[in-house]
């Protein structure tokens, strides 16, 4: 069959000024598709002698098996250097530093938890802990709170389900963390400084109160102890958790039962702009409630109160945690919205430390 060289000639030159995969594609359908030159030329074969066929046939499937091999590797070569130019203009220096990202996030409750331990641990108090459901005795006999005080009764207060005939001394969900000073006491005696942070429980829902939430209580038992070092321990707190150079406290008498005198505590502020701002302002808002020891709850948890007396104080931290760090509706704090968390959060790995600063 004549012309096969030439014809050869001209496709391998068309495979080889291809540019890229679109015009490649134009050579093998003008060469190899079913309208293709030599497609074509096989279809003919069917009219020759069985010598002329055969030699002829021998030489087209040559030809096509030649241009076909070119295409293929004129094909691969295209991808390469497309690849060698997308690895030119899109690289990537390893060796530069990694972008920071934020490894989880810290709720505001943990956070401010972990701010006042490290106030407190500063003033040498150690963190106590007890169980969240407690028998009515520490949660209220203990703390000398007689069996008509409205906190014992069910709509104040989540009870425990008892059998019918279960003799058993009824227990709650504790309302406070005060039963762990109980422990405390019975457990280390006197002298003795703990913070007892933790969850309590009670009926109450609102923008400013959930039935589940989180309180911190102090204790202080020595020999010589009085509420001018009280007042002092709570300064100082206060100064340093809002990170103001100064504060000044009122305290208002008023009436707990576990406590004698007992204070309510309010801290001068201002809210100039709708901001909060602490030590200064001619407003003042009530924060916590304190006193002195009563001698029954001394007693109670085998501490003489003819040797020893000591103060207490309690604060929720959740509200603490409002007031500092802007958030308006307590009820968000057990949404779990991420979006709230990730604006309100704190990032993992920032501990909170007095010389460092508590709210980096």
């Amino acid at each position: 069959m004549d012309g096969l060289d030439t014809l050869k000639a001209k496709y391998l030159t068309a495979v080889a000024d291809a540019t890229d995969e679109s015009a490649l594609e134009e050579v093998r359908v003008a060469a190899l598709g079913k309208k293709g030159e030599i497609s074509a030329m096989m279809a003919t074969l069917g009219k020759m002698d069985p010598e002329a066929r055969k030699a002829a046939g021998a030489s087209l499937n040559a030809l096509k098996d030649e241009i076909d091999a070119a295409l293929r590797a004129r094909k691969a070569g295209l991808a390469d250097a497309a690849l060698d130019e997308r690895l030119r203009t899109e690289w990537l220096d390893v060796t530069l530093p990694g972008r920071p990202r934020r490894m989880g996030t810290i709720h505001p409750v943990s956070q401010v938890m972990e701010e006042l331990t490290a106030i407190f641990a500063d003033m040498g108090f150690a963190v106590a802990e007890g169980p969240q459901v407690e028998s009515d005795w520490y949660n209220f006999d203990a703390l000398n709170i007689p069996p008509e005080h409205p906190a014992r009764q069910e709509h104040d207060t989540f009870f425990m389900h008892r059998a019918p005939g279960d003799n058993r001394p009824p227990h709650v969900l504790r309302t406070h963390t005060s039963p762990v000073q109980i422990r405390a006491m019975m457990d280390k005696g006197a002298p003795i400084r703990v913070i007892a942070p933790g969850r309590v429980y009670r009926m109450d829902m609102d923008q400013t109160h959930t039935p589940m939430f989180h309180q911190v209580e102090g204790l202080a038992i020595d020999r010589d102890i009085s509420m001018a070092n009280l007042k002092w321990c709570l300064e100082e707190f206060c100064r340093a958790f809002f990170e103001v150079p100064s504060v000044e406290l009122r305290f208002r008498a008023s009436h707990f039962p576990f406590t004698e005198p007992s204070a309510e505590v309010d801290i001068r502020c201002s809210w100039e702009g709708g901001q909060l701002k602490i030590g200064q302002g001619d407003k003042w808002m009530e924060i916590l409630g304190s006193g002195m020891v009563h001698p029954k709850v001394l007693t109670a948890a085998g501490v003489n109160p003819d040797e020893w007396q000591g103060f207490a104080f309690g604060m929720g931290i959740d509200r603490i945690a409002m007031l500092k760090y802007g958030i308006p509706d307590l009820r968000a704090f057990f949404e779990s919205d991420l979006r709230w968390l990730r604006h309100y959060g704190f990032a993992a790995l920032d501990m909170p430390d007095l010389p460092g600063g508590l709210s980096r």
